[in-house]
């Protein structure tokens, strides 16, 4: 009997450590509190920038956050929020214009707790303590340069100083932004475009500069703008062109039930998507100019057709669609090899929808030039490239209906007047003179 009591006695006492051996391991499984990141974290904010915090626990799920400001040994809590749905990472967002702070400088803390049971149950916590600056005053710009002279379709050059460091600069026009570079000389440059889709009335151009604690500074850039005459196109589309072609764009209009709708779908809808994708190529730039002197051409060509030419296509004496060109084609031998227009880095080289085989090179500060239809590209994403190298050979991929270079220039992706960069005397009066000046001064 008295070893049947020891039996239930070891038994007891093993549960008993089992138990607490668990409790043990659920309580100090977890001793960590949460991770904190803050964004934006330029150590300066102004009131009304919102501050998004994001929380987030590998082993807890995330409970409730904490914000104070501590100025003059006095504390103010400015934000907290306990989570209604728990989670193992949390957003919130708080901003300072109910805190009563001028400016100078504060320290923000942000105390986040889980879910764990340490802490009897409240959670392990973790703190973090921004040394921060409040910032009320929008920065100070001042244009080096005097108003430029530009007609639609082009692209002009300014140069400006800034009174502190900013998170964005540039040129706003609309909907459409210009990003501004600082060079090693102090200055900010910004080429900016009068893009053809845009009225005289409607550029008001206004060069923006916002501080990194969200305050923003705009004011109108004075530009003796003058209008440029752009010619009407018609083009027939043939049944011949349609069946030729419209196979090749199946995958990416498969809905469309014929040859021509096919081909209207992609000279709209797929066209849109192919800008877009240059826009965001457009993006891709470097921070000073990769290149110098007049741009090339493609050697022995002849223009087949202008940029800003206004084209009405027609099938079967019928209207079907209209739209703007945006290049230069260019035609010389068939297959004749494409030469690089200036100096640069290849941001593209591909296929892509209507342009066909399409390679892009990067020149700096935004500017871009572009070769499509080709039969052969060359070259690779990532290269360096130098004035004459050999991209590719002209072809009929993409929509082209007969063998040619569709040579483009692009500015943040806007597509812009090519011609003006094959002049050397308009890129010595509109660029390079009038920043030379700018940094004489």
């Amino acid at each position: 009997m008295s070893g049947f009591r020891r039996t239930i006695s070891y038994g007891f006492v093993f549960v008993f450590l089992a138990f607490v051996a668990y409790g043990t391991y659920i309580f100090l499984d977890d001793l960590e509190g949460p991770q904190i990141v803050m964004t934006p974290d330029t150590g300066r904010v102004s009131p009304t920038q919102d501050i998004q915090l994001t929380l987030t626990d590998a082993k807890s799920k995330v409970r409730s956050v904490t914000v104070y400001v501590r100025k003059n040994s006095q504390s103010l809590v400015v934000f907290e929020r306990t989570f209604s749905t728990t989670a193992p990472s949390q957003t919130a967002s708080f901003n300072l214009k109910n805190a009563g702070l001028r400016d100078g400088s504060f320290e923000l803390e942000v105390v986040a707790r889980d879910t764990a049971l340490a802490g009897f149950g409240k959670g392990n916590s973790s703190t973090r303590v921004w040394d921060m600056r409040i910032d009320t005053q929008p920065p100070r710009v001042k244009v080096r340069t005097l108003a430029p002279a530009l007609r639609r379709g082009s692209v002009t050059a300014i140069a400006y100083t800034v009174s502190e460091e900013v998170g964005i600069t540039g040129i706003v026009l609309g909907s459409r932004f210009f990003t501004a570079h600082k060079q090693p000389n102090g200055l900010y440059y910004c080429f900016f475009a009068w893009p053809l889709d845009v009225s005289k009335d409607a550029f008001t151009p206004e060069v923006m500069a916002k501080d990194l604690a969200g305050n923003e500074a705009r004011s109108r850039v004075l530009v003796n703008a003058a209008e440029r005459n752009y010619r009407n196109d018609t083009l027939n589309i043939s049944d011949k062109f349609l069946n030729d072609k419209m196979p090749n764009f199946e995958a990416l209009v498969p809905n469309a039930t014929t040859n021509l709708e096919r081909y209207i779908l992609v000279n709209t809808e797929v066209r849109i998507a192919n800008e877009k994708r240059l826009i965001e190529v457009g993006k891709d730039t470097a921070p000073t100019m990769l290149w110098s002197g007049a741009f090339q051409r493609l050697h022995g060509s002849a223009v087949k057709a202008n940029y800003g030419d206004h084209r009405t296509y027609m099938h079967n004496g019928v209207k079907i669609d209209e739209q703007t060109h945006m290049g230069l084609d260019l035609a010389s031998t068939m297959q004749a090899p494409v030469p690089a227009a200036n100096d640069g880095r290849v941001v593209l080289a591909e296929n892509l929808g209507i342009f066909g085989n399409i390679v892009v090179i990067d020149h700096g500060l935004g500017l871009q030039s572009l070769y499509s239809h080709l039969s052969e590209i060359h070259v690779n994403v990532g290269d360096a490239i130098k004035k004459g190298a050999t991209l590719g050979r002209t072809g009929v991929t993409g929509l082209a209906g007969g063998d040619h270079l569709h040579f483009g220039v692009l500015l943040d992706g806007v597509q812009v007047h090519p011609i003006d960069w094959l002049d050397p005397k308009w890129i010595k009066n509109t660029i390079i003179d009038r920043l030379s000046s700018a940094s004489a001064g």
